[in-house]
């Protein structure tokens, strides 16, 4: 039986093979176009993998299956997670640590973090399920102590 790769391990592996890429793109076309044109590969890959976990719903997506795919995202100590609020309409939580963040920075690449890994959150939700949307207001890769993610569910999709 083979064990699931978690996302933690996966990230760490695509940042290995993006940096380079990443650093090339910042030579031959300034920062700034380097990050929008990787910030938007990463928004469309988000979208893409969303829509894939969730075509294998037997069920159909909710929000309580998108929070059962958290396990994912925390396997190896990833994320340190404080839940708020979970029901059927709202999955609030805090993030406490994100190696996530750890990983980047060690890899020196601490400035993209964001494009590489926080940015993928709210087009997640969208390719999973558009009812569902996310509010967060700050990051621990960006130099907050804390994540606040809030998930909201609107079975109606209104």
């Amino acid at each position: 039986m083979t064990e699931t790769m978690g996302i933690l391990e996966r990230r760490r592996i695509e940042a290995e093979i993006l940096k380079p890429v990443y650093e090339e793109m910042v030579a031959r076309l300034g920062e700034a176009t380097a990050q929008e044109i990787l910030g938007a590969a990463i928004t469309k890959a988000a979208l893409a993998a969303a829509q894939s976990f969730a075509a294998t719903e037997p069920e159909g997506t909710s929000l309580k299956s998108f929070a059962d795919l958290q396990p994912l995202w925390t396997k190896d100590d990833a994320l340190r997670l404080e839940v708020k609020r979970q029901d059927e309409t709202h999955f609030d939580y805090n993030v406490t640590r994100c190696r996530y963040a750890e990983m980047y920075r060690e890899m020196g690449l601490g400035s993209i973090g964001h494009l590489l890994s926080c940015n993928r959150d709210a087009a997640f939700c969208t390719g999973y399920d558009p009812r569902i949307t996310m509010e967060r207001t700050q990051t621990i890769m960006q130099g907050a102590d804390h994540c606040d993610f809030r998930y909201r569910f609107d079975p109606k999709g209104e």
